[in-house]
């Protein structure tokens, strides 16, 4: 079974960086597309960044530019670093793991980013 556990959230002045991480485990790591989403309240659950099995990467628009996805092999992690963060970027960031694109795949519980002055 999956596991994923999200890491790295925090509070954040406008403008700075964070770099959150998803180790996952009980997975063969490397054939699978890891995706990040976020959730605001009141908002539905977004694609932030993907990467896929052959290390293709995408972003949202409202991202692109400023936050960066990759893979640790060696260590079944991927990370989400974040830069010029806004405050329109607090959240709970969520990893999604699968191994088609078709399926639902496997959550972590996520882990909140808090954006303000």
């Amino acid at each position: 079974q999956v596991q994923l556990v999200e890491s790295g959230g925090g509070l954040v002045q406008p403008g700075g960086s964070l770099t959150l991480s998803c180790a996952a485990s009980g997975s063969v790591f490397g054939i699978d597309f890891i995706t990040w989403y976020r959730q605001s309240p009141g908002k539905e659950r977004e694609l932030v960044a993907r990467i896929t099995p052959g290390g293709d990467t995408n972003y949202a628009d409202s991202v692109k530019g400023r936050f960066t996805i990759s893979r640790d092999y060696a260590k079944n992690t991927v990370y989400l670093l974040m830069n010029s963060l806004k405050l329109e970027d607090t959240a709970v960031y969520y990893c999604n793991q699968k191994y088609r694109e078709i399926d639902a795949g496997s959550w972590g519980r996520g882990t909140q980013v808090t954006v303000s002055s």
